[in-house]
């Protein structure tokens, strides 16, 4: 491809600035239709941020000649199914995270767009956001020695219900694949893995302690990366705050940043302390966006697929499977 032409599955709240306005702004890229069940929402959407075309139905975008190549923002529940039609129509998929409902679907998404030939990419955006491109450097250049271990610590306050009585689609199991656990635990693990490589054993323990949903609200959780590197979490998701931290110790020195909150990366030796503030660009992925239409376009690579993301799949359901085989 010379351009890559964009066709969104989905446009809701996730394509209004993080996404959708990214497809137009890089290079060798624009976004040609959009796609709502709700074909007023879809009409306005495509109104309001210039697209051409709009639809009401996903095969008809899918199979539109003038869409290159399908990015898929609904839940998960719907990721497969997307997938498979897309691949069958020869096109590159991108899909929101977390992939799938399961590492199982992750499995016949890859298996199915290798069976068609076609990319399949996965949008944990993270491994190409500057702030984490500085982690993955000061890692590289050996910055705090020999990696020992990480630890993750992320809280949030309880979810609430909408002015209808209705939870959050990400609480709901049959739609998310499990609990906020799924929707936000996923990026920390998929950057986790692309600073310090794959986790080759995950053991964890998963739980309802507030009992506001079904799915789990805590995680609880040990790992080994294949490079010996050993790695703790913790995951609770009804405490009295909202704290993430992420810490990478070696034998010089640490690392320390959050996946989410505004917060400097901080390099901490024995005798020195430095602090690096890296802002996060305005639609967040844009970076990414632009190494798949590099990939696409034969220019470059892009460094998050679907063998990537059915990695941080896999580490998830060993993390909460206790939960879920009750």
């Amino acid at each position: 491809m010379e351009k890559v032409r964009w066709g969104i599955i989905g446009c809701g709240d996730v394509t209004e600035v993080k996404s959708g306005p990214a497809f137009d702004l890089a290079e060798n890229s624009s976004l040609e239709a959009v796609m709502r069940r709700n074909g007023d929402l879809a009409k306005d959407y495509a109104e309001r941020h210039g697209v051409p075309k709009w639809y009401d139905q996903a095969d008809d975008l899918i199979n539109d000649p003038d869409v290159d190549a399908v990015y898929i923002a609904t839940p998960p529940a719907s990721h497969k199914e997307y997938t498979l039609k897309a691949a069958e129509a020869g096109k590159p998929v991108y899909v929101e995270k977390p992939m799938a409902l399961n590492v199982e679907e992750c499995k016949e998404m890859v298996e199915a767009c290798n069976q068609q030939q076609v990319p399949l990419y996965v949008a944990f955006y993270r491994r190409s956001l500057p702030r984490f491109l500085k982690v993955k450097e000061l890692l590289d250049n050996n910055e705090i020695g020999d990696i020992l271990f990480i630890s993750i610590q992320q809280t949030q306050k309880l979810v609430e219900k909408d002015e209808n009585d209705n939870l959050p689609w990400r609480v709901l199991p049959e739609v998310s694949g499990g609990g906020l656990f799924y929707d936000v635990a996923s990026h920390t693990l998929d950057l986790v893995d692309y600073l310090l490589g794959p986790i080759k054993e995950a053991k964890g323990i998963a739980s309802n302690q507030a009992k506001a949903y079904p799915a789990e609200d805590i995680v609880s959780g040990t790992f080994l990366f294949e490079s010996g590197v050993i790695g703790n979490g913790v995951w609770n998701f009804s405490s009295y705050k909202n704290e993430d931290l992420n810490r990478i110790v070696g034998s010089k020195g640490e690392i320390t940043f959050s996946s989410f909150d505004e917060k400097p990366v901080t390099l901490i030796k024995e005798s020195d302390t430095k602090q690096f503030i890296i802002e996060r660009p305005k639609h967040i992925q844009q970076h990414l966006i632009q190494e798949i239409v590099d990939e696409l376009t034969g220019k470059g690579s892009s460094p998050s697929t679907g063998e990537t993301a059915l990695r941080t799949n896999r580490v998830m359901d060993e993390l909460v499977k206790n939960y879920y085989q009750k």
